[in-house]
């Protein structure tokens, strides 16, 4: 059973295990409801069945909306409330694509379940897609290790340059479809506005780490560590223009904390605390060398990790990092292999 997103990752998965010689179904999953046309899932849905059509496969589809808001848009919505920054696509593929979606696959019958991610598994172990742009395993590290036993990543070993060009020799109708970006309730619409019908608007000030009152802003939610624009205060003090950046949340007071200056010190990390680890290896005792992601799309950055008795870890930097933003995922490495990661807590200035 492949799992048929509309996209081109997932049409040419479903492809090569076909040309494998392999009987293939397709699955596709709706977890938002299509009610005010930012969501394309109507759209993508009809592409799934082009694909399908194309290749000759059957096609299920399966609503998984409810589940989806109980399971991952609550999370995404508790986590903006506490102040933090989530990024919900990693629950989604633990909680849903990897357990809903897998588990309704075996339902149907399917003995194998894949997708279209930029990943590979390799004697059981989680590693990044060949395609270093396009790797996808920071958003797998939070699936659990058993979820992968029946799993495959076709497309894992390729490069989107060459997943297109087999989708378009093999005549399948979303060779040229762009990229999903984002996740799918939020789409293309003002974040604010749709964040503020769910959360309101919760006014506060907008201080210096001094303590001096610059602004004011509408809720917490509506900012993350780091963020530049839609601050509404001048750059100019002390006949110096500087730029200001959110470099901090006192959720007791609602007061959002600013500084100037892009390489503040005040946004630099060297460590930081992580909880709710899923580990994708033996979990360690004792610290050990790893490389992280603070975020996707950042390089690996070299550190030292400490594990914990209460099952947190404790993550030294090896050089300063930029606005590292508790509710984000860090996400362990060696070399290729992905060892698995947490969510981050808090960020500290000094070295544990």
């Amino acid at each position: 059973m492949v799992a048929l997103s509309g996209g081109v990752d997932s049409a040419v998965a479903a492809l090569l295990l076909l040309r494998e010689g392999a009987a293939v179904e397709g699955l596709y999953m709706q977890n938002w409801e299509d009610d005010d046309g930012y969501c394309t899932s109507a759209q993508d849905f009809q592409d799934a069945r082009s694909v399908a059509r194309e290749l000759g496969i059957p096609l299920h589809r399966v609503d998984f909306s409810t589940d989806y808001r109980a399971r991952v848009f609550q999370y995404f919505l508790d986590e903006y409330t506490a102040g933090r920054t989530p990024n919900p696509d990693v629950l989604c593929n633990r909680e849903i694509k990897f357990g809903l979606c897998r588990a309704y696959a075996q339902r149907l019958g399917a003995k194998r379940f894949a997708t279209g991610h930029y990943a590979r598994l390799q004697d059981g172990s989680l590693h990044k897609g060949l395609d270093v742009n396009k790797d996808q395993s920071y958003f797998l590290h939070a699936v659990r290790r058993s979820q992968f036993d029946d799993v495959a990543f076709p497309i894992g070993d390729l490069p989107k340059s060459e997943v297109r060009g087999l989708a378009r020799k093999a005549g399948l109708p979303v060779f040229d479809k762009p990229d999903s970006t984002g996740i799918c309730f939020i789409g293309e619409r003002p974040f604010r506005e749709f964040l503020g019908q769910f959360l309101g608007e919760h006014a506060g000030p907008i201080e210096t780490p001094a303590g001096e009152q610059v602004g004011a802003h509408r809720g917490l939610a509506f900012h993350t560590l780091g963020q530049r624009a839609g601050l509404a205060i001048g750059g100019r003090r002390g006949g110096e223009s500087l730029a200001w950046y959110v470099a901090g949340k006192d959720g007791v007071r609602n007061a959002l904390i600013v500084v100037q200056g892009h390489d503040h010190p005040g946004l630099q990390s060297v460590a930081l605390q992580a909880s709710g680890l899923n580990w994708l290896c033996e979990p360690p005792n004792a610290s050990f060398e790893a490389n992280v992601k603070l975020r996707y799309r950042q390089e690996d950055q070299a550190a030292t990790i400490l594990p914990r008795a209460d099952g947190t870890i404790e993550i030294n930097l090896h050089e300063p990092q930029r606005a590292v933003t508790p509710g984000q995922f860090v996400v362990m490495y060696r070399d290729t292999q992905c060892l698995g990661g947490g969510v981050i807590e808090r960020t500290h200035t000094e070295r544990f």
